[in-house]
Order: C-alpha cells, then sequence, then structure tokens
C-alpha cells in the first residue's frame, strides 16, 4: 500500500478490489505485479512488445509473436483480460503467463487490449476501448494499406480470415459485447480478394453476468445475492444504471432485449469452473445462444473441481495447462 494512502480521506470502498479518495486518487488492492515484455520468453520462446493503438483515447496493448515464424501466416487473437473492468492489466504477470502459454500452443499472434478502467473511465469506456481495439486490428488487413499506428507483426503475420477474440471473466463479458456488435456492424478492414473481415470465433472462459434471478442451481435470497462479487462489482460501477443487475450489458438475456442470434462469429467455445459463482450464468449463456437461432457453433467446456480463472491465476497447475491446450485445439480448429 502507498504510504502516503494512510493520510487521505477515503470516499468510498468496493473491498477486496479498491479504494477510492476524495482527490480522485484510486487504490487498486488485488491484481498480480506489472511485467515487462520479452524478445524471447525463457519459458516459451514467445516475443513480445507494448504498443499503443491510440493516442486519443489513450489505449494500447502487448502483442505476442510465438517462436520461428519467418512471414508465415497465423490465426489472429485479440483478447480482453478480466478484473471486473476495474482492475488487472495486459502487462500484469498472470495474463503475460497466460498469452506466452497460449501463444506457444496454438502458434497464433495475439494482442492482449489494455483498455481503459474503471473507476477512472466509467462503463461503458472499457467496451468501447474493446471496439476500437479490434477495428485498429482489422484495419491491418485493409488493402489499401493506410493503418494508422500501423504494427508489422500484424501486416506480416496476421491471417485475418482467421480472425478470433477471446476473453476472461469480465473480459468475456467485453467480448460478449463486442462479438454483439460486429453482428450488427462492420468491422474496419477488407481482405484483398474484396471480402469484409469477420470474426471466425471467440472464446469466453468464465463470463461475467448477472441477474436479479437466479438461474439453474443458483440459490439464495436477494440480500444473500445482492452479498456476492458480481452483484457488488455492478452496483459499485453502474450505481445509476437502467434496470440495474439486468442492465443488457450484465444480463443479456431477456424481454426486450437484442437476440444472441446476432452473436457476429461463426464458432463460439465458453468455459465454466465447476466451483464458480459464475458457472451457473455461463451455461445458462450457452443455452440462451443455442434457442436463439444462432447459425454456428457453440460449445461447452467445464472443468471440475476448480474456481474462477483458474487456468490464470493457477497458471502452473495441471488443468490449467489441459485448458490452455483446449482454448489451442479451438483456435487452431
Amino acid at each position: 500500500m502507498d504510504s502516503t494512502s494512510t493520510d487521505k480521506e477515503v470516499s468510498s470502498e468496493l473491498l477486496p478490489f479498491l479504494r477510492v479518495y476524495k482527490d480522485g486518487s484510486v487504490e487498486r488492492l488485488t491484481g498480480s505485479p506489472i511485467v515487462p515484455p520479452s524478445p524471447e520468453d525463457p519459458e516459451t520462446g514467445v516475443s513480445s512488445k507494448d504498443i499503443t493503438i491510440s493516442e486519443d483515447p489513450n489505449i494500447t496493448a502487448r502483442i505476442y509473436l510465438p517462436k520461428a515464424q519467418p512471414d508465415q501466416k497465423l490465426p489472429v487473437l485479440v483478447y480482453f483480460h478480466g478484473g471486473g473492468f476495474c482492475f488487472e492489466s495486459a502487462y500484469s504477470l498472470v495474463e503475460t503467463k497466460l498469452m506466452n502459454s497460449l501463444v506457444s500452443e496454438a502458434k497464433i499472434v495475439a494482442i492482449s487490449i489494455e483498455y481503459r478502467l474503471a473507476p477512472e473511465h466509467p462503463l461503458p469506456i472499457p467496451h468501447e476501448d474493446c471496439w476500437a481495439a479490434l477495428n485498429w486490428v482489422a484495419s491491418h488487413s485493409s488493402s489499401s494499406g493506410v493503418v494508422v499506428n500501423n504494427e508489422p507483426w500484424l501486416t506480416t503475420h496476421g491471417d485475418f480470415k482467421r480472425l478470433f477474440i477471446g476473453g476472461d471473466s469480465a473480459g468475456a463479458n467485453l467480448a460478449h459485447y463486442t462479438l454483439m456488435r460486429a453482428g450488427n456492424e462492420s468491422l474496419h478492414g477488407d481482405h484483398a480478394d474484396g471480402g469484409v473481415v469477420k470474426i471466425l470465433g471467440a472464446f469466453q472462459t468464465h463470463p461475467y453476468f448477472w441477474g436479479s434471478k437466479p438461474v439453474g442451481s443458483e440459490t439464495g435470497v436477494r440480500e444473500e445475492r445482492e452479498k456476492l462479487a458480481p452483484f457488488r462489482v455492478w452496483e459499485y460501477l453502474n450505481p445509476t444504471a437502467s434496470d440495474g443487475i439486468d442492465n443488457v450489458m450484465v444480463n443479456p438475456v431477456g424481454p426486450g432485449k437484442p437476440s444472441l442470434s446476432m452473436l457476429g462469429c461463426s464458432r463460439l467455445l465458453v468455459g465454466v469452473a465447476q466451483l464458480d459463482v459464475l458457472r451457473e450464468r455461463g451455461i445458462w449463456y450457452v443455452n440462451a445462444v443455442k434457442e436463439s437461432g444462432f447459425q454456428g457453433e457453440v460449445e461447452l467446456v467445464e472443468v471440475e473441481g476448480e474456481d474462477h480463472a483458474f487456468h490464470i491465476l493457477k497458471y502452473e497447475s495441471e488443468n490449467a495447462s489441459k485448458m490452455i491446450k483446449r482454448l489451442a485445439s479451438f483456435l487452431l480448429k
């Protein structure tokens, strides 16, 4: 903790995640340490570097390239990290470990987006940043060759007919938002043959969705459910959101909400963990997509005996390794 923080007056708290002071500063109380990129990761041989997507607004990213891929075209993954929209980073230790492992296993180009965090940047700013970042990535496919802040790793190695997005927890929520938007809007890019850039597939691990009414095996009266982290995070970040915890950004299913048949991809994988409080929501989401008339492939993967974000937080475990391999096989299918 910053030694000066004890001298400042607290405005509000979202424990155990963050504390906001009356001077406007935010102290994040959780999350793994920030680590630098590496020209060649000693464990995987993956290269990484930090890049700027946009200066106004400020959106950056960490991009990854597998070892020994001279001039080879590779699938492209745009990834959104988790952290309740308000903590963690594309530059953190656990996210970097995840990306190194996945890029090494799947032989892809991956770009992990450093979107701006709430509460300094209220929702839906993180969602808008992720959409802007995806469009910037897609623009590298353009036959015009005109890209602001052009990234050579994307133009040299990116196969934009194999474009994927992915995310964990809040990042999976961001992925869902991006997919819904991609189902209604074209991405800023085109193939050399004139075809538009589309998202081939997406994975969402332990997606952050919630709602006022229990689904599946969820239990508890309203007062008990409102003590759980999914509700508290949303209530803190979005106290005036229309429909409250049933707002479309956190509860995508229900009367008057856009049909999930509009998801802008042809393949979807959703991962859940047996001990995760969000497990039932992930299963509910998969069933809702299947029932919506969505024309693509939908797959549910459940890991027994594990909790939320286990493949990220327990990156050295056997189950984490298996999950990375499962995600890699999805990207290579």
